[in-house]
């Protein structure tokens, strides 16, 4: 197994263990949270989505996805406080989008020259994440950060243990 395809496989893992989570709940359970001050879930997935797009198009210009008009502005942390169910996805949407997402930002990897790995991250990433490799880090583990705050809906709802 090569860099590429640790990422990949990162990848694949982290949003296999959303789609799981998210695969059973309504458009409804998707705007429960998972305790006060959280973000709901529908945020969450959008932040996640819009995130990816974000960072590859900052370490990859013009190669991440384009995203509904709007889209980002709904999921910002100026949006957390919203719970109006018209101004989030369906669930399908959402696993749709973070699909096309994905697909795009794997396509991207693929085009990325293995020597750039450790080049460094652009500036405002570089606390955190110094080089490329780190931000493709980020993107490939972001969903699993998140992962918990999902498990506590589900517990919430009522909903079996699933993985």
């Amino acid at each position: 197994m090569n860099t590429k395809d640790t990422f990949k496989s990162t990848m694949d893992f982290g949003l296999f263990v959303l789609n799981t989570y998210v695969g059973d709940l309504s458009d409804a359970d998707l705007l429960r949270r998972p305790g006060p001050g959280c973000n709901h879930l529908a945020w969450q997935l959008g932040h996640l989505i819009s995130a990816e797009v974000g960072l590859l198009n900052d370490i990859c210009p013009g190669k991440g996805a384009h995203l509904p008009e709007g889209f980002a502005d709904k999921h910002s942390k100026e949006a957390t406080g919203d719970d109006n169910p018209k101004h989030f996805c369906t669930r399908e949407r959402y696993v749709a989008l973070f699909e096309k997402v994905r697909t795009a930002t794997k396509k991207a990897l693929d085009e990325f020259p293995d020597k750039d790995f450790d080049a460094p991250s652009p500036e405002r990433l570089q606390k955190f994440f110094p080089t490329m490799g780190a931000v493709f880090t980020l993107i490939a583990g972001h969903p699993m950060m998140h992962a918990g705050q999902f498990v506590v809906v589900r517990r919430m709802l009522g909903k079996p243990v699933l993985i």
